[in-house]
């Protein structure tokens, strides 16, 4: 049956109250449960939108917007990055694209920062050697035991000078480490008080590096920018840290550096084949894995779903619609 209300369709149910920011002038369609819908499950779904909330796997093509129909207006990614939306396609069609920049910023800093402090102190395999029983056994081994990485006065390289990599430099300006970035285009907001960071190419940022953080957005160019060759540049001390999507780093090459011991370690809360994770990564103390919850802060998931929302309902009205990506 046609809506006569424009229907707004949200992919996969939402953190705090999403009905609560639409009025009874439009419908609202939420999926039903936790898990995420199958591909063939989400087309049927959002047949007869206006607008879709969606998640960052939702792959966003011309399937998708067939699927939708022609009355569809906007998309709205519950995430900062559109590597899932074929944005180009999308502006073909007179479909807006709408993110939720800022909201993810502080939330994915944290979970970068703590994977880094994780690895550097080997805080997950001390937590498993507690727990089982080994420390009371064995001791901690003082003075020689459980040496990690010190942080201080150590060379930070942000790839990816956005918000979040600002954030990112933020916090380890104060465990005083010195920032180094890489970035398309120079950002003097990276080079004055307080940061005075230092732009530099990634060839080069790699020899020098203590710690890599990864912060650029998954477009053609940025596949496998991390991979087997560049590894190599990296000090056998080095630390990669990835919170920005999976496939920017090379995961096989990266697994055979880390078992090799060529790097000292690495944190990834993002995978390459996500939710698939490489086994042999799985089997080595000095990697430490989230499961892509950088953002997963409350306040923040919160106001993700209040900016989806928002866009969403403007979209479905007519009215000027905030957050747009195209």
């Amino acid at each position: 049956m046609p809506h006569t209300k424009p229907l707004i369709t949200i992919t996969r149910s939402l953190p705090g109250n999403p009905a609560s920011f639409f009025p009874p002038t439009v419908s609202v369609r939420i999926a039903p449960d936790e898990r995420p819908l199958e591909r063939d499950e989400l087309l049927a779904f959002i047949a007869g939108s206006s607008a879709i909330v969606c998640m960052f796997n939702n792959a966003v093509d011309a399937a998708f917007l067939d699927a939708a129909g022609p009355q569809l207006k906007a998309v709205c990614t519950f995430a900062v990055g559109t590597d899932n939306i074929d944005l180009a396609l999308c502006k073909s069609r007179g479909i807006m694209v709408c993110s939720t920049p800022d909201a993810v910023t502080e939330g994915t800093a944290n979970i970068a920062f703590g994977l880094l402090l994780a690895v550097a102190r080997k805080i997950v395999e001390a937590d498993r050697f507690v727990r089982t029983g080994e420390f009371t056994k064995h001791g901690n081994g003082f003075p020689k035991g459980w040496a990690g990485m010190h942080l201080a006065g150590q060379t930070l390289l942000i790839v990816g000078a956005g918000r979040i990599g600002r954030a990112v430099a933020t916090r380890a300006q104060a465990f005083g480490m010195n920032i180094m970035y890489v970035s398309r285009s120079r950002h003097i907001d990276f080079e004055i008080a307080p940061l005075m960071a230092q732009r530099t190419t990634l060839e080069e940022g790699l020899k020098l590096a203590d710690v890599v953080s990864l912060h650029t957005p998954l477009v053609p160019e940025t596949r496998h920018l991390l991979n087997a060759s560049n590894l190599k540049l990296l000090k056998p001390t080095a630390i990669v840290i990835n919170t920005a999507r999976g496939p920017i780093i090379d995961e096989a090459a990266l697994a055979d550096a880390l078992w090799a011991g060529k790097i000292w370690g690495a944190g990834l809360d993002v995978f390459e084949h996500e939710p698939a994770v490489h086994p042999m990564l799985c089997t080595l103390d000095n990697v430490v894995m989230t499961p892509h919850i950088g953002s997963s802060e409350k306040k923040y998931r919160e106001l993700m779903t209040e900016m989806v929302c928002q866009s969403a309902l403007a979209a479905a009205r007519g009215t000027d619609v905030p957050y747009r990506v195209v």
